[in-house]
């Protein structure tokens, strides 16, 4: 979500992918009619923020010369994962001592909380991919 050129970055992929290699992706995605709220994990403003819609996604990946063999929403297996995180985290009333919070910073509870939002909203969604080098 950080990588502003996305087709450089699979055409880079594909380069180096040998024959019949595969590319294995788990990314968010954007709804093309509703601004993304932040801060999110990736970045607190949108001026370092370059998440792409599906359809420029699977564009992108057939435009690098991939075949897309796998593609999947996640975004209610995701939402499912955070809702038992934060049950999780309500039992043990603290953080892990060592964790994401370490390299993110404080605020990176509420970047969860503002990626979460953007799941629910369709802002944004979750998407599990498989591309092959023919």
């Amino acid at each position: 979500m950080n990588i502003a050129d996305r087709a450089a970055l699979y055409c880079e992929i594909f380069r180096v992918l040998r024959s019949g290699g595969r590319f294995a992706m788990f990314d968010v995605v954007v709804s093309a009619n509703k601004a993304l709220l932040y801060p999110v994990p990736w970045a607190r403003e949108s001026d370092s923020s370059h998440p792409i819609t599906v359809e420029e996604t699977r564009e992108l990946l057939a435009n690098g010369g991939f075949e897309i063999t796998s593609w999947s929403d996640r975004t209610e297996a995701s939402l499912a994962w955070f809702a038992e995180r934060e049950k999780s985290r309500a039992i043990n009333l603290s953080n892990p001592a060592f964790g994401l919070q370490c390299l993110m910073g404080p605020d990176f509870p509420h970047m969860v909380e503002t990626l979460v939002k953007n799941l629910r909203d369709g802002r944004a969604a979750i998407v599990q991919a498989i591309a092959q080098k023919p």
